[in-house]
């Protein structure tokens, strides 16, 4: 039996995106599957139980930082939480968040889920990017095992630190492929992404001004640094919702007639196996990331063109796009084999 600990302390809900997703349907899937091994869930101020599955061999063992402060979430990371680590005596501390501490009395395990600030630098204000090269340069060198969350990342991880690590996919929840045996398509369109620079919702907007006849435009995520340019650009024929429950974001998969992601830059993407879950047609960016999830069964495009971007929006409002093989693939990525290759691996980096 192994104890393990969780390091949660960046999660702020509603406030990181996909890897609030990540994390949550994780544990789910670990409480699933594993009833023998004890974990530790380190969470902070704003995250509420409900993270910490109701199973006996999880606790949850709450923290007393606010994340949304992040120098102090990183200070309480590198300082206190090391001693909660050894007074729980845990076997390997799993930090599902690219930062991990630089000191830990037990062997580590560390999620990268992209290495941007290093892709692309400008996209951090100046006075966040020297935390995020020092912190993640430590947490890949301090940490016993790597975790990359695709190929492309993992490729990233061996260029930028010279380090080997294992790629996980992530998967896709099980209500989406529930939504695609009851799709009740009406007429908008929906992007799911964060409103950051790399993102590209600001060209995607000018391709949606372009195009005729077009459906209104859903657009829904946590606001990032792009957010008040986008806002500002957004006409009468598209809705900005901002972050949603899931609950909700089930229902604009349910009813979209066709998703569309035009991102410069991903680790994973999962918006993208969503869509392809819940049966809705898909067109995205022609990057390496969503071409490792999606293969052949979605409609691509270059993101640094307006005119293919308006042409895939009409594809997707003419109902051009297969969605049957795209279902099928996505079928592949599921939670439950993501943690279970995760506890294979905590179990071996451990020892």
């Amino acid at each position: 039996m192994l104890r393990i600990g969780v390091n949660a302390l960046y999660l702020i809900p509603g406030g990181v995106g996909g890897t609030e997703i990540y994390l949550r349907n994780l544990l789910t899937a670990l409480a699933e599957i594993d009833s023998v091994n004890q974990y530790v869930v380190f969470t902070n101020r704003e995250t509420g139980a409900d993270l910490v599955p109701r199973h006996a061999n999880f606790v949850n063992a709450p923290q007393g930082v606010n994340a949304a402060f992040r120098p102090a979430r990183i200070l309480w990371e590198q300082l206190i939480l090391p001693f909660a680590v050894s007074g729980h005596r845990l076997d390997v501390l799993f930090n599902p968040g690219f930062t991990a501490p630089i000191i830990c009395g037990c062997p580590m395990v560390t999620v990268f889920h992209d290495l941007q600030h290093k892709r692309h630098p400008e996209y951090f204000r100046w006075f966040d990017l020297p935390f995020w090269n020092l912190f993640l340069w430590a947490s890949a060198r301090r940490s016993r095992g790597l975790i990359a969350v695709s190929g492309a990342t993992r490729d990233d991880l061996e260029r930028y630190y010279g380090v080997k690590s294992r790629v996980i996919h992530h998967g896709v929840e099980r209500e989406f492929f529930e939504i695609a045996r009851a799709r009740a398509p009406k007429d908008y369109l929906l992007c799911v992404s964060t409103s950051h620079p790399h993102k590209n919702l600001i060209t995607l907007l000018r391709a949606f001004g372009q195009a005729g006849g077009l459906p209104y435009l859903v657009m829904t995520g946590v606001r990032g640094f792009a957010a008040r340019q986008v806002e500002e650009m957004a006409g009468d024929s598209v809705k900005i919702t901002g972050w949603i429950p899931r609950a909700e974001l089930y229902e604009l998969f349910r009813g979209a007639r066709g998703f569309i992601y035009p991102s410069t830059f991903e680790g994973f993407g999962m918006p993208v196996l969503e869509a392809m879950a819940a049966g809705v047609p898909v067109a995205c960016s022609d990057i390496p990331p969503l071409r490792e999830i999606a293969g052949s069964t979605v409609h691509y495009f270059n993101p640094a063109s307006e005119v293919e971007i308006r042409d895939a929006l009409e594809r997707l409002a003419a109902g051009t796009i297969p969605t049957e093989a795209a279902r099928e693939r996505a079928a592949e990525f599921t939670w439950e084999k993501t943690a279970r290759a995760t506890l294979d691996y905590l179990s071996k980096s451990s020892s």
